[in-house]
Order: C-alpha cells, then sequence, then structure tokens
C-alpha cells in the first residue's frame, strides 16, 4: 500500500544518507506504491517525470495543492541533510551529488538505480501499472516467495512450472514494454540464451557465467 510506504520512508532516507547506489524494493504489489517509493528517494527540486500540472512551489507556498495524474510522479520528498555523508562515499561534493542522487534512466544525468521485486500474487497481477512507473532502472521476478505463496516448499528453479511460468512472462513482457530492464539469475550453461532473449541485469554469483556473457556480447556488437 502506498500508505505504508509513506509511513517507512525514512528506511529509504536512512539508507541513502550513508551512500548507497541504489535500492530493490520487495514485495511490490502496486502501482500507487511504488511511485511513493520512487518520490521517497527523490530531492524535491528535479522534475523528470513529475506532473507538470502540479502547483509551483510558490503556488504552494500560497496554499494551492493538488496530486500527480495518470502514471505521472508526485514532487520528491526527500529532505536536505544527508548529503553530507553521502557525498563522500559517492566521491562527489555534496552540492554535485544533490544533483546526481537521481534517478536513472529517468533522468539521464542521474547516478541512483531504483528497482522492484515482484514476488506476490497480488504483484503479478498489477505488474503491468507497476512497471508503467517512471524511474525504475530494473524489475525482477521473486520466484521464492512467489513460489512460497503458491503452494510451493521448495523454491521453484528454471524450468518453472506452469504458473510460475505465466508469471515470468507476464513480468517480462511488461518490461520490454516500458523499457525497464529485466533482472534474472544466470549460470554459465543459460547465460546466451538469457542474453539473447532479452534480460539484461544478471544475478549470476559466477565469474565464468560473467566471462560467457561478455564474450558473447561482444561478438553480438557491430563492428
Amino acid at each position: 500500500m502506498a500508505a505504508n510506504v509513506r509511513f517507512n520512508a525514512w528506511q529509504f532516507r536512512q539508507i541513502l544518507g550513508r551512500g548507497v547506489h541504489g535500492v530493490l524494493l520487495c514485495q511490490a504489489e502496486s502501482a500507487e506504491a511504488v511511485r511513493a517509493f520512487v518520490e521517497s528517494c527523490r530531492y524535491p527540486h528535479h522534475s523528470p517525470g513529475v506532473d507538470p500540472a502540479l502547483p509551483s512551489p510558490i503556488e504552494r507556498m500560497r496554499g494551492a495543492g493538488g496530486a500527480a495524474s495518470g502514471s505521472r510522479l508526485g514532487i520528491g520528498t526527500r529532505g536536505r541533510g544527508s548529503e553530507a555523508t553521502a557525498a563522500p562515499v559517492w566521491g562527489i561534493s555534496p552540492e554535485q551529488y544533490l544533483e546526481r542522487c537521481d534517478p536513472w534512466p529517468l533522468n539521464p544525468k542521474g547516478e541512483l538505480l531504483l528497482g522492484v521485486k515482484l514476488e506476490s500474487p497480488e504483484g503479478i497481477a498489477n505488474c503491468e501499472s507497476i512497471l508503467a512507473v517512471p524511474g525504475l532502472g530494473f524489475a525482477e521476478l521473486g520466484p521464492g516467495d512467489l513460489g512460497l505463496a503458491l503452494g510451493y516448499l521448495a523454491v521453484p528453479r528454471d524450468p518453472y512450472p506452469p504458473e510460475m511460468k505465466e508469471a515470468r512472462g507476464r513480468v517480462f513482457a511488461a518490461c520490454q514494454k516500458n523499457h525497464v530492464p529485466f533482472l534474472e539469475t544466470a549460470s554459465p550453461e543459460n547465460i546466451v540464451a538469457k542474453l539473447d532473449e532479452g534480460v539484461r541485469v544478471i544475478a549470476g554469483h559466477r565469474e565464468e557465467t560473467a566471462r560467457i556473457g561478455r564474450a558473447h556480447q561482444r561478438r553480438a556488437m557491430p563492428v
């Protein structure tokens, strides 16, 4: 729920204040909650993706109000104060941090990576609207928790059972439609097939997987 995300937004701000470069929202279940997540991680002076119909800061000072419409974002709610601790971790000045700590690729100059994990039946049901929210840099299916919700005590692995395959297909298709990179585990045995399919963020945990994947991508690049 969006209200739960906003109530716990202090956790995003605390960890961003320690200098992290990315945040993954697990158990994402609605577009409203994901919008609240993105807004909670942004400073209010960044405008990419924000509904242009919202009142300006001067208008808001004079009492104007309103909410973002459609898939547009509201104004960022992160406040000043932690840039002094986060900027040294990034290796830049506090002023540079205030400019660069914004979600990429929504902001081409941003260097913050925000992602969502869809791992409940509700998350799968709403994946199309969730992945249309501006500001996401990647998304993944969570087969462990989704499998448990579907009654599998052991984590289902690829090849998935039919209902898991259906869920994976929906999330993958929604990622492609909204140009959100899809994250998935790969191994030396399937890394080439994953890359050819369109998986773009790899959780491999093995050097051999990375070596084979890099070699395959170099061969696939036009000369």
